[in-house]
């Protein structure tokens, strides 16, 4: 019998892919499109986009401009799914001036398409490493009930809106997830490193924006939108703006310049060098005047909070002097008599009962209590504040402001809801105290510490106002949740190889 070739198909087709994208990376890579192919891509490409300006105007230039930024982004948070974590905070501390300044395009639905994307490289990459141990833990449980609570709150009998909770729903639930992409991408202390060196800069940056707004003045685009009657009435004071950087309001860009003060302070307790200790010192007056010129009563009480706390899990003698002097501090900055706006202001903070806005608070939450007793789950998700006015305006709930994240969630998820998330909220400070004292590398102990306390206080911050609903507070939170998790993990991986190395010295 005749022996014959046998003609692989497989192969030859392999060969041919593979020879084609040699080829394409040739043209592209190698020679940087300086031939014959690469001048007859350009050619075409540029007579296509010629051709589309002609017909469809400047906007089929923007839509290029658009893809051409765009096909790379997502390529690269695909595949470096760290550099798209560290894009997710960059994106949620520069939202806001990005849409003020007029950048296109639904930016709010694309930060919702950005941590989606992420969720789902997670999911591909899941399938692969089949590493779902990574996940389990209290936390964990505590955010999917939540969620779940969420999910059965579209059908609850006493919402006036279905629809409003499709536009709510992931500002108070489906945010939650961004602490799985954190927990599953933060996988090595160079990564906490750098995502704290990361926090700093952007902190910095927005702190340096308000300087520039309080000594310079306003941009033309952010007098815009300032100058409407609801702007103006809010955030002009006996003469003086408040200032909001680069964030959405006031009370997120205070917030934000007060966590950034604990990651100093507990660095300056730690073992690190001299050198950033005194840097850190100088950032935490720098980041505190700038939350003075918020204007935010409510940021002025998160600081000695965290101080509070900090002293409480931290205790030693250096500690406790460094307590008394910071109380000191306060006490005479309190008391001092002072014309400056922004300082009565500050100090108005700590006299709640001599406050007007404060008052009515209190007697807009006693109001709505019989409210929340006789709704079980609530009035619906979205129910209250701007998207209650704008989908059941005229309505009991649509005209009442909430100016507190939990008051929010015992109007809209009522009773069995606010169970549920202060259950939740406590498991994860339980979480973050529980390993900061298990942790036994020093670095990574200051790291958690860092974390625990930002949770604590972020916590506080929710009583005044609404904390955990806006960027980038609802991103911070959730990474620093992740931190205490991550830190722990990191800790006992260091710890097992100690021991692996220390028993093989000892054979």
């Amino acid at each position: 019998m005749a022996d014959y070739p046998v003609i692989d198909l497989n192969g030859a087709a392999r060969r041919r892919k593979g020879s084609w994208r040699a080829a394409l990376s040739r043209i592209i890579m190698v020679e940087k499109l300086k031939n014959r192919t690469g001048l007859l891509m350009l050619a075409v490409i540029g007579v296509i986009i010629g051709f589309g300006i002609a017909q469809a105007g400047m906007a089929f230039g923007g839509i290029i401009i658009a893809i051409s930024v765009a096909v790379p982004l997502v390529y690269c948070v695909i595949v470096y799914a760290k550099f798209g974590t560290f894009f997710l905070i960059f994106m949620a501390y520069f939202l806001f001036q990005f849409m003020r300044i007029g950048v296109p395009g639904p930016l709010g639905t694309l930060m919702d398409a950005l941590q989606l994307l992420l969720l789902v490289t997670i999911a591909v990459k899941q399938r692969r490493e089949n590493n779902w141990a990574l996940f389990k833990g209290p936390v964990t449980v505590m955010i999917l009930i939540w969620l779940a609570y969420n999910i059965i709150e579209v059908g609850n009998p006493a919402a006036t809106s279905r629809l409003v909770w499709v536009y709510t729903v992931r500002a108070v639930a489906f945010v939650q997830f961004t602490y799985f992409i954190f927990l599953y991408n933060i996988r090595t202390i160079e990564d906490i490193r750098n995502l704290y060196k990361f926090w700093l800069v952007l902190a910095f940056l927005a702190a340096t924006w308000c300087y520039k707004q309080e000594y310079i003045g306003f941009s033309d685009a952010e007098m815009a939108y300032l100058n409407t009657p609801d702007m103006i009435s809010l955030l002009f004071i006996n003469g003086h703006w408040r200032k909001y950087s680069i964030f959405s309001d006031p009370v997120s860009f205070s917030y934000n310049m007060a966590m950034p003060c604990i990651m100093f302070i507990c660095i300056i307790f730690g073992k690190f060098d001299s050198w950033k200790k005194v840097i850190c010192g100088l950032l935490i007056v720098y980041c505190f005047v700038a939350m003075l010129y918020s204007g935010t009563r409510g940021a002025n009480v998160l600081l000695p909070a965290a101080l509070f706390m900090f002293a409480i899990l931290n205790y030693n003698k250096k500690v406790l002097i460094f307590s008394c002097i910071a109380a000191f501090f306060f006490i005479i900055l309190i008391n001092f008599p002072t014309g400056n706006q922004t300082i009565v202001r500050f100090q108005s903070a700590f006299r709640p009962n001599n406050d007007d806005s404060y008052n009515v608070r209190k007697k807009n939450q006693k109001r709505i209590q019989p409210y929340i007793l006789s709704h079980p789950m609530g009035g619906g998700v979205g129910s209250v504040g701007e998207w209650g006015k704008k989908f059941s305006p005229g309505s009991f709930l649509g005209d009442f402001a909430p100016d507190s994240g939990y008051i929010r969630v015992a109007v809209e998820e009522g009773p069995i809801g606010l169970i549920i998330f202060c259950t939740m909220m406590f498991v994860m400070m339980r979480n973050g105290i529980n390993n900061f004292y298990a942790i036994k590398d020093p670095e990574l102990k200051t790291y958690c510490l860092i974390a625990a306390l930002v949770v604590f206080t972020y916590n506080v911050a929710n009583f005044p106002q609404e904390a955990l609903v806006q960027f980038p507070s609802n991103i911070l939170f959730y990474m620093f949740v992740a931190l205490t998790n991550i830190t722990k993990r990191l800790d006992d991986e260091l710890q097992l190889k100690q021991s692996k190395q220390l028993a093989e010295a000892t054979v």
